[in-house]
């Protein structure tokens, strides 16, 4: 811990948290059971484990929703390879990354819900869990959560942390309490040298800019005899995916579609909306644009005269990169900031995209650079590119391989970052895991 005590901001904000535990734990556990989390483990945001602990040693890692969870997977499953004797706590705080998450943790790895940021459920989580060492990851910061786990011994160290312009300005405005709660950890892994500098600006010199940790996300997985029985349902028809939509994303998407459908008239288009539980509007505005539809989330056949495929459930996108050869990431014809351009890429799809992209803004510029992926700024950009992939099967196939090369090419950075964080965090090297 720094040599002074905290700022004043610091221990007001404890108080304050300590003080509304109950009105957020009230708000959070309603939010939680109305997405079908199981009653059971609603007390673990107060810090209540539902699991035991594993014995011997146990490393920590901290996640806010689906994308950061997923982001360590792998990262997970090589330490744990490296390390045999290591045991691993994945904590969030979103219903969606539970569910996600389920069936695709690494061995000897459990999930649970993050304690709220209060002193007494923290207290209660770590005197279970006695991790270790923690790892959080990109920018889910909680000052109690950093400070508690401090005093108890515990190492840290922040992952593909990443700060926006906007968020540096107002930490600039409380730079005692940015630089106590960021000089707490051992290690922190920037994924962007904006943020470093960022970080330098503030006193903090042991930021280092790394690779982003997305980039190592692995292929998602799928359902082998699933992915066989929709390519028999296609029967050789061509097909795109919009992977991640937001509102205001499926209106290009279908625009494209439309037009597309006047050189490619059997196309499907396979639309996976980011937040599933938009179905019936998106349902809707595909009835709008005068579409055939069928809905994944009510066991729709994908007959032939199907024209969008409505994939509105949970935990398939690795199934829809491996169907198509050519996947449109959402997130990047709206100010959402974009999303993983690395999961298509390992399933071999080659990939579009909008061009509102700041939260990847170096993956796709490497992308654009290695190939495989190209920007597209509206709808008619889009029809455009997707209508001379479709047109030319030599074009698309160099596309998709160039795609696959840059992501295999990002596997160097987990040796590299296991070995680095076994160093900084004391866990130890080679078999032993100690």
């Amino acid at each position: 811990m720094p040599a002074s005590g905290p700022p004043a901001l610091i221990r007001l904000y404890g108080t304050a948290a300590d003080m509304a535990v109950p009105l957020a734990y009230r708000r959070v556990a309603a939010k939680l059971r109305a997405q079908g989390t199981d009653p059971g483990r609603l007390r673990e945001r107060l810090g209540h484990a539902t699991q035991a602990r594993p014995d011997g040693p146990l490393l920590w890692f901290h996640a806010a929703s689906v994308g950061e969870s997923l982001s360590v997977l792998r990262l997970i499953a090589r330490m744990g390879e490296t390390h045999p004797g290591l045991s691993f706590l994945l904590t969030s705080g979103t219903a969606t990354s539970a569910q996600v998450l389920e069936g695709r943790l690494p061995p000897r790895c459990i999930h649970q819900f993050a304690p709220l940021d209060g002193r007494r459920p923290m207290g209660r989580f770590l005197a279970h869990w006695a991790p270790s060492a923690a790892i959080f990851v990109e920018s889910e910061l909680w000052p109690n959560m950093l400070r508690t786990s401090h005093a108890a011994g515990i190492p840290m160290a922040l992952l593909n942390a990443r700060i926006s312009d906007t968020s540096a300005r107002n930490w600039k405005r409380f730079p005692q309490a940015a630089r106590h709660l960021m000089g707490l950890f051992r290690l922190i892994h920037t994924q962007d040298a904006r943020t470093t500098r960022h970080l330098h600006d503030l006193g903090l010199g042991h930021a280092v800019t790394g690779q982003n940790l997305k980039s190592v996300c692995g292929p998602p997985p799928f359902d082998a005899a699933e992915l066989d029985s929709l390519r028999a349902a296609l029967d050789g028809r061509p097909c795109w995916v919009a992977g991640s939509t937001h509102p205001g994303e499926e209106e290009v998407m279908l625009a494209a579609q439309a037009s597309l459908l006047k050189d490619f008239p059997d196309l499907l288009l396979v639309l996976v909306p980011r937040h599933p539980d938009r179905g019936d509007a998106i349902e809707a505005l595909i009835a709008r644009a005068g579409l055939a539809v069928a809905r994944r989330s009510h066991a729709a056949a994908l007959r032939p005269d199907v024209q969008v495929y409505l994939a509105d459930t949970m935990g398939e996108t690795g199934l829809w990169y491996r169907l198509a050869p050519i996947t449109c990431l959402g997130g990047s014809f709206t100010p959402v900031g974009g999303h993983n351009p690395f999961e298509p890429a390992y399933a071999g799809s080659a990939v579009l995209h909008g061009p509102l992209y700041a939260n990847f803004t170096r993956a796709y510029a490497d992308f654009a650079t290695a190939g495989g992926a190209v920007e597209v700024p509206g709808a008619a950009d889009l029809t455009r590119e997707l209508g001379a992939l479709l047109g030319n099967t030599e074009q698309l196939e160099q596309r998709r391989a160039e795609a696959r090369a840059f992501a295999a090419a990002q596997d160097d950075m987990l040796e590299a970052l296991t070995e680095t964080l076994s160093h900084r965090l004391d866990l130890g090297h080679g078999a032993k895991g100690t």
